[in-house]
């Protein structure tokens, strides 16, 4: 399943509906809550991968660099290439 996290702050429930194996991409202000020493890292399950757009992070003026380690930064055809590889698609708003 892949999770469109757009939602900020991120509800902790919201982490916990993460399915094992999943993919998850962090968009909009969503992104805000993937830096370096936040309490997000706490909670997010190691059984997922873990993804923001790039153009986001960009918008926002965040460095690859400032991002949590379990984070990746992906272009526009990644994001494609996970939601043709993920049948199920679920939107956290």
């Amino acid at each position: 399943m892949l999770h469109l996290v757009f939602q900020s702050p991120i509800q902790k429930a919201v982490l916990e509906r993460f399915d094992s194996g999943g993919d998850v991409i962090f968009l909009e202000n969503a992104v805000l809550n993937l830096m370096k020493g936040s309490a997000i890292v706490q909670y997010l399950p190691n059984y997922c991968a873990y993804f923001a757009l790039a153009e986001e992070l960009t918008a926002r003026g965040i460095s690859h660099t400032e991002l949590l380690s379990c984070i990746k930064p992906i272009e526009y055809q990644e994001f494609v290439a996970l939601t043709i590889k993920n049948t199920v698609i679920q939107t956290w708003n």
